[in-house]
């Protein structure tokens, strides 16, 4: 393919798909490990994402009244987890002038979230309530359906449609001919008394039965994540943008008193919630030797980051509330860095906001606030960038440096909670200042298995060639005797 075509592809798609194990295992995986048919749906996403420069989609490229009226955007999360994609279709109706503009918007999007946060699936949401035969455009929805079918791999989740009219049936009928038997199990028809076994009542809006005040407005970009940025010592809500003197002052002042807090605090948490004194008077020390490894690890440009995709709480029933988190500067300078959260209102994390030195680990705490439990829904954002040598590490140059750069600069790591059901102590989760070790995932095993079925493979080869070098070896030997015994024979002969 890359031979006939490689005029047909970016070069840095193809660039990506030498580097990016993960990309080439999604297609595999959506694919069935089929290898003729992902090398058939690589070829035509490849061609599609050139034909549609996937690769240099930004607001400025497009119209700015596409993202004004919110006919599509990404927001909250569905009951296992995973993002919502939006598509408000009272929003949409049918224009041929402005159509190639609309589709750029949805590649926009999806773009955006891959590269955001790595690939993570979708629940893809049709509002579809007040919309009718006006709003039908198969032209359109046929796209949609072939961004997740042949152009973005093992990216859908489910297709949650809530409230569809019956005047659109027949066009839906087309629509699952377009599907194949995979996705078609995706789809989710629903209304008012049924979408909650998709999506909790928090991420949806009244007209839903919900209770999300959210209100769609551009710009800037909707992006409800990390809003708020956390305190070591619980939640706070001001912006780091907007802090203001005597926060800083504040933040100050509690360092200076750091004794006084530690013996109200041990006061007031139970032995589950407890940190060691080690870690809350060490705020930015290498990481103890006896932590254990995480089994996965993000590898960015400045910070390696242990775990690298999820942390791990207890359920209610476990009580286990801490997780921890391992930085690694692989820079040659100090890399400041800054934990942000979709709920800030429940975890505290110490340190939330400080730096690395070069070629050193930092331990971050992340412990649930109070009687708070932890959700799927729960994200956290790890920001990190590179100070200059003559910058201060305290709170007052911290605080300026965060304002003053670049975000070009700023890299980005998110990781999502899982919550473990077992009722009984688990391993998985933080305690006595043990490192949590992530379950392994439908995906990991499919990995695993993957594996395992491969050195079958070469061990039933291995097996094969040893064999027939047994049996060689057998004939040679046999060969040998019957020489040698035909040797002595003729020299018996001889002496005859």
């Amino acid at each position: 393919y890359f031979l006939d075509k490689s005029d047909k592809y970016d070069s840095r798609d193809v660039e990506r798909l030498q580097q990016d194990d993960k990309w080439v295992e999604n297609y595999l995986i959506w694919r069935h490990d089929v290898v003729d048919d992902t090398l058939k749906m690589i070829d035509e996403s490849f061609q599609w994402r050139k034909e549609y420069t996937v690769n240099d989609l930004s607001e400025s490229v497009l119209p700015k009244w596409l993202f004004e009226i919110g006919a599509l955007f990404l927001h909250g999360y569905d009951k296992e987890g995973y993002k919502l994609f939006w598509f408000k279709v009272k929003h949409h109706t049918r224009d041929p002038k402005h159509q190639l503009d609309k589709k750029k918007l949805v590649a926009f999007w999806l773009e955006h979230y891959a590269k955001r946060d790595h690939g993570k699936p979708l629940t893809v949401v049709f509002d579809m309530a007040e919309t009718g035969i006006s709003h039908i455009d198969l032209d359109f929805v046929r796209f949609i359906v072939n961004c997740f079918t042949d152009y973005y791999p093992n990216f859908l989740t489910k297709i949650v449609i809530f409230e569809m009219p019956w005047i659109m049936n027949a066009a839906f009928k087309i629509v699952k001919g377009w599907l194949g038997p995979d996705a078609i199990s995706m789809l989710k028809f629903t209304n008012k008394s049924d979408v909650q076994e998709y999506i909790s009542g928090e991420y949806l809006p009244p007209h839903m039965g919900g209770t999300d005040s959210f209100k769609y407005s551009y710009p800037p970009l909707v992006d409800d994540d990390f809003q708020t940025p956390l305190c070591e010592n619980g939640p706070i809500t001001s912006e780091d943008e907007h802090e203001s003197k005597e926060e800083i002052d504040a933040d100050t002042k509690e360092a200076g008193e750091l004794n006084e807090a530690q013996n109200l605090n041990q006061k007031k948490m139970n032995s589950i919630e407890q940190i060691s004194k080690s870690e809350e008077t060490d705020k930015t020390e290498v990481k103890p030797k006896n932590a254990k490894k995480a089994l996965t690890t993000f590898k960015g440009p400045l910070l390696h980051i242990s775990p690298a995709e999820e942390l791990y709480f207890g359920s209610k029933e476990t009580g286990e509330k801490k997780c921890l988190i391992v930085l690694t500067n692989v820079t040659k300078n100090v890399v400041a860095f800054k934990v942000r959260t979709t709920a800030p209102e429940k975890y505290r994390v110490k340190p939330s906001n400080s730096s690395c030195e070069p070629g050193t680990s930092l331990d971050i705490i992340v412990s649930l606030h109070g009687g708070f439990a932890a959700s799927l829904q729960d994200r956290f954002l790890i920001m990190a960038a590179e100070m200059d040598q003559s910058s201060g590490a305290g709170v007052p140059e911290l605080t300026q440096f965060w304002k003053e750069v670049p975000r070009t600069k700023v890299m980005e790591h998110r990781l999502r909670c899982h919550v473990i059901e077992s009722s009984k102590p688990s391993s998985l989760t933080l305690k006595d200042n043990a490192f949590n070790i992530p379950a392994k995932t439908n995906e990991d095993l499919h990995i695993q298995l993957t594996h395992l079925l491969q050195i079958n493979k070469r061990l039933e080869e291995q097996m094969n060639r040893c064999l027939w070098f047994q049996q060689l070896s057998v004939v040679l030997s046999l060969l040998s005797v019957t020489v040698a015994a035909f040797c002595f024979y003729l020299a018996y002969a001889q002496r005859s």
